[in-house]
């Protein structure tokens, strides 16, 4: 059962992800065959600022201006984020997170339950908040004990942008 809950409201500054990505829709969703790739370089990359992983969607300029459905195409990253990138690993991409403010909200359960927290957040807690979505990337947070996606008590952050 998932609990929703208000999120916390932080200001944060950029931050500097290296990883991989692939252009998906939900109905195209590659996040498995993504992690499945990056999983096992992760140990390549070096100077890591925290060592969670960062699950990153980014969406095109237009995105706030129209209707989000099933085959809507956006980035799907894999990564971690990291001090500098005076080492990246080969075949391993760059992605800068601007600064900004985000609503933070606690998620616990499997990704087969997921789209429950998603409406709650989009259908209910942003329209009826005072703040509107801004365009920079959205990313779930993964401690480093994370259990995994099936797992039921497995716990991530979902990291919103507003302003």
């Amino acid at each position: 059962m998932i609990v929703m809950q208000l999120p916390i409201i932080k200001t944060e500054p950029e931050k500097i992800i290296v990883g991989q990505h692939v252009q998906m829709s939900l109905v195209e969703n590659k996040t498995q065959e993504l992690w499945k790739a990056f999983g096992p370089r992760r140990k390549e990359i070096e100077n890591l600022s925290c060592h969670g992983s960062y699950s990153i969607q980014v969406y095109d300029e237009g995105f706030l201006n129209q209707k989000f459905t099933p085959r809507t195409l956006f980035y799907k990253w894999a990564g971690v984020a990291v001090q500098n990138t005076l080492k990246v690993p080969e075949a391993m991409e760059v992605l800068r997170i601007p600064d900004g403010k985000w609503a933070v909200f606690q998620y616990q359960g499997t990704t087969s339950e997921f789209y429950k927290m998603a409406q709650y957040i989009y259908e209910e807690w942003l329209p009826s908040s005072e703040y509107q979505l801004d365009h920079r990337p959205h990313f779930e947070y993964m401690p480093p004990d994370y259990l995994g996606p099936m797992h039921p008590e497995a716990t991530e952050e979902v990291w919103i942008p507003i302003k």
